[in-house]
């Protein structure tokens, strides 16, 4: 009987594809599989599996699923499902009258080895054509034929035997091992009983060999860079899951509100793949070399062969630097100005203007002798002049004019000399021939005297610098050896009237964007004066107009730089001004956002700035997806993650890009204090990250249970943190045990506290002692200082051996003596479960005890 199709007949419907990706094929030899294939939103504590439906149609029925080629033209693939209702290569279910669909929980995928691919593939073809099964699968047109026969099993001839064998022996050549796809066919009950009334089959989405290195998923996890050029080149390393060397690309691409609008991939080989899990390319050219801000795209792994791409990460492109190589050094200039000890230019009055050979070292760039003899000489104007003219009028030497000794190289003048007519290239060289009248020369520089000596009248009558400054204008652009310009110099030099003067002319008179000029290491002056710490030198440059949001070559802007300070009154001061809250989520060259720097820069008070000026405490980093309390944690800095948790409220089990949370790196780092601190917070200790706990499936004892008595293959279990404590304090922290630090009795206690605090302030040496000091403000509020110390001690895993040592390098005898007696006369108990339970109340209330004190003193300081 021909199929079933009627459009409001019976049809057969896929209710839940397969799983895709992470099931594994296994071979004979290895036993029976381990766990049934999943389906595709099955999840570890909902399970679920494929599963079909007849619709339109209410009664008994059955179905038969096999495996089939993921090609366009669907052919028997020789794997083999195995299970409880397998038999030969094929899965038969009958389908309960009263049920509508039915799921396969029990399907496992076996896989034949190349050698025996053909003859398996002639197996399969020959039973399912004897027992009319091969519907919609294409084998020969000889063969296709019998599909019309209605005598089942049917028997084969010789000839028709010999076709099979020819189409396995082809197919076998063409056949993918790695992916396989389930058919699904459905037979109805006819009228003699029998099951020969076929539906239309239905076939599956593809199922990938999780061993295959092309069938994995794919998934950046780490980059060592997150930016670069945009002329491209810079080389860049890469972890990724399992890919294969020759089917993998790195994609960089950028997209619109319109779609995509550029793509370009990574440069490198298959021999710049490591292992499979690492990639070393080098970054493609931009489409827009002429950038002047960092822009966004994005950066994804991407397979050749079907086109299966990762989960895209932010990359960022920068503008070129164009200038002097960032290795070289000027004896007045340290290559890396980063902290506020910049070296200052020597300069002295005598020395600058005494003789025409110390005049030299004044000479810029892009300031000619002219201006820098004639705006500071001391000799009397004179009338006369004289200079020697080549042929052609193209060969003028040097000229002198009535300044005294100062010599003045005539090739180099360009304004106001220009405005008569003499046009110059700065160079040396002329762009037409010199012909111009001495009367129109000498008019132009008496001019020139008379405006200089009537802003000299104006300054000597205001004490207005800006009188003197304004004049000069057009010279603001001059820069020196080292690219600075006036604004430059004035925050090197610390000449805060001098600067503010200057921006003010700069900001009242038109011209060139003077105020956000870089120097040769890409800076502009807000850089320089954050850096260097002057707050009224800030102010006074984002009033004349600085723009914010310029970086430096390392990707920092005037924020960033910010955040890396102690004080964070830099970072308060910026936060005002509304341009600002724009740029404290964006990220360095580095793929680091201010408030990631404040946190390696242990910038407890940038830290509260930033969070009170709205940054994103969930924020990650671009080379691996940390936060800023994965930061904090990996520093072992109690008080900056406890800034994070209480001030911030960050999420405790934020994950980065392998699913690690904080707590992965407390507890592998064997830090009992943040381990401590982040188990008070709330942290799991059994969630996995996206890495295996073992290296391969034969390693994994025990294997895990499911319902059916089986391991689940249908999950890679991860790694928790209660896996990777590296000792038996954390583990206890962990299992939520704290028998590793013995409280202090109440008399012990007052005792200590006691010691501490008179006559004098021991404790404060004791908080630097034992990483607290940064709270030292917070302890002061309280009315005994000692006594909050050491409950934020406790609370934080401290030991009383930590403890003992950190008295015994204070130098405090008294005190150490307190805690030695203690010790001695103390007996290990295991404690019941009520006193247990009463620890854990009374540290939580030490906890609060201490957040109290935290917002208190935050509170105060704002």
């Amino acid at each position: 009987h021909p199929p079933l199709v009627a459009v409001d007949g019976p049809y057969l419907q896929i209710v839940e594809q397969p799983k895709q990706r992470g099931f594994r094929f296994r071979y004979g030899c290895e036993g029976p599989s381990h766990g049934g294939l999943p389906g595709a939103s099955s999840e570890r504590n909902r399970r679920s599996y494929p599963q079909v439906k007849i619709c339109n149609y209410q009664g008994p029925a059955r179905v038969v699923v096999q495996l089939v080629t993921s090609s366009a033209e669907p052919h028997f693939h020789a794997h083999s499902l195995v299970g409880k209702q397998c038999e030969k290569g094929v899965c038969i279910a009958d389908l309960p009258p009263k049920d509508t669909s039915i799921s396969f929980p029990n399907l496992g995928i076996l896989h034949v080895t190349k050698k025996n691919v053909s003859k398996t593939l002639e197996e399969r073809m020959t039973e399912a054509f004897r027992m009319g099964y091969n519907y919609g699968v294409a084998i020969h047109p000889e063969i296709d034929c019998l599909q019309g026969e209605v005598r089942i099993p049917r028997e084969f001839t010789e000839q028709q035997k010999s076709l099979i064998s020819s189409a396995a022996v082809n197919q076998a050549k063409e056949m993918d091992l790695s992916v396989v796809r389930l058919m699904f066919t459905a037979f109805l009950p006819d009228s003699d009983g029998g099951y020969s009334r076929r539906l239309d089959p239905v076939i599956s989405e593809p199922i990938y060999d999780s061993k295959a290195p092309n069938a994995s998923n794919l998934k950046i996890v780490r980059m060592d860079r997150t930016a670069g050029c945009v002329t491209g080149g810079e080389e860049v390393y890469l972890l990724c899951d399992k890919v294969q060397k020759d089917d993998i690309q790195v994609r960089f691409y950028e997209e619109d509100d319109t779609g995509q609008v550029w793509e370009a991939y990574g440069d490198f080989s298959p021999t710049d793949v490591h292992r499979q899990f690492a990639i070393v390319f080098k970054t493609p050219k931009y489409r827009n070399l002429n950038l002047q801000k960092p822009i966004s795209v994005f950066v994804q792994l991407k397979r050749k062969s079907d086109n299966e791409t990762s989960e895209p990460k932010p990359f960022t492109y920068h503008p070129q630097v164009i200038g002097k190589a960032e290795s070289s050094e000027s004896p007045t200039r340290p290559s890396v100005q980063r902290t506020s000890c910049k070296v200052r230019k020597p300069l002295a009055f005598r020395a600058a203007f005494g003789s025409p050979k110390a005049r030299g070292a004044l000479v810029g760039r892009e300031c000619p002798s002219y201006y820098q003899g004639y705006g500071y000489g001391t000799g009397s104007y004179g009338s006369g002049y004289s200079f020697s003219q080549g042929s052609g009028g193209t060969g003028m030497k040097h000229a002198y004019y009535g300044f005294n000794t100062f010599e003045i190289r005539w090739r180099e003048i360009i304004q106001p000399v220009n405005a008569v007519g003499c046009v110059f290239k700065r160079n040396g060289g002329m762009t037409k021939p010199c012909v111009f009248s001495v009367c129109a020369l000498q008019d132009g520089l008496l001019e020139t005297a008379r405006r200089q000596a009537q802003a000299l009248f104006h300054y000597a009558m205001s004490g207005d610098v800006r009188m003197l400054l304004a004049l000069q204008r057009p010279l603001m652009t001059s820069q020196d050896e080292d690219g600075d310009t006036c604004l430059h110099l004035g925050v090197i030099h610390s000449r805060t009237t001098a600067l503010c003067g200057l921006a003010q002319v700069i900001s009242a008179l038109p011209g060139e964007d003077v105020v956000n000029m870089r120097n040769d290491l890409y800076q502009t002056p807000l850089h320089l004066a954050v850096v260097t710490q002057q707050e009224e030198a800030v102010t006074a440059l984002l009033e004349a107009g600085a723009d914010a949001t310029l970086a430096d070559r390392h990707g920092n802007t005037a924020l960033h730089l910010a955040a890396q300070q102690s004080d964070g009154r830099m970072a308060a001061l910026l936060l005002q001004h509304p341009q600002m809250v724009k740029l404290i989520e964006q990220p360095n060259a580095t793929g680091l956002c201010p408030i990631h720097l404040a946190v390696q820069a242990s910038s407890l008070g940038a830290l509260r700035e930033l969070l009170s000026g709205g940054a994103h405490v969930e924020a990650q980093e671009l080379s691996s997806g940390r936060t800023a309390l994965h930061l904090a944690t990996e520093r072992d800095d109690v008080s900056l993650a406890g800034c994070l948790l209480l001030e911030g409220n960050a999420h405790v089990d934020s994950c980065t890009y392998d699913g690690s949370t904080p707590l992965h790196v407390a507890a592998g780092r064997g830090s009992v204090k943040l381990s401590a601190l982040l188990m008070a917070a709330g942290a799991d200790p059994h969630k996995e990250n996206c890495e295996p706990l073992y290296d391969t499936e034969e390693d994994r004892c025990p294997p895990g249970e499911d319902e059916e008595g089986e391991e689940d293959e249908g999950f890679i279990p991860g790694t928790t943190p209660l896996d990777i404590a590296p000792c038996t304090e954390v583990y206890d922290i962990l299992n939520g045990n704290r028998h590793h630090a013995r409280r202090l009795g109440e008399d012990t206690r007052r005792a200590l506290c006691h010691a501490l605090e008179q006559p004098t302030s021991t404790w404060e040496g004791l908080a630097q002692a034992l990483g607290l000091g940064v709270l030292n403000s917070a302890f002061r509020l309280s009315a005994s200082p000692a006594h909050t110390l050491l409950d934020s001690y406790e609370v934080s895993g401290g030991t009383l051996k930590e403890l003992e040592e950190a008295l015994r390098l204070l130098g405090s005898a008294s005190a150490l003596d307190i805690l030695q007696g203690a010790l001695v006369e103390a007996v290990p108990s295991s404690g019941t479960a009520e006193e247990l339970a009463g620890e854990r109340d009374r540290g939580l209330c030490q906890f609060l005890r201490v957040c109290v004190c935290v917002c208190v003193f935050s509170y105060l300081v704002k």
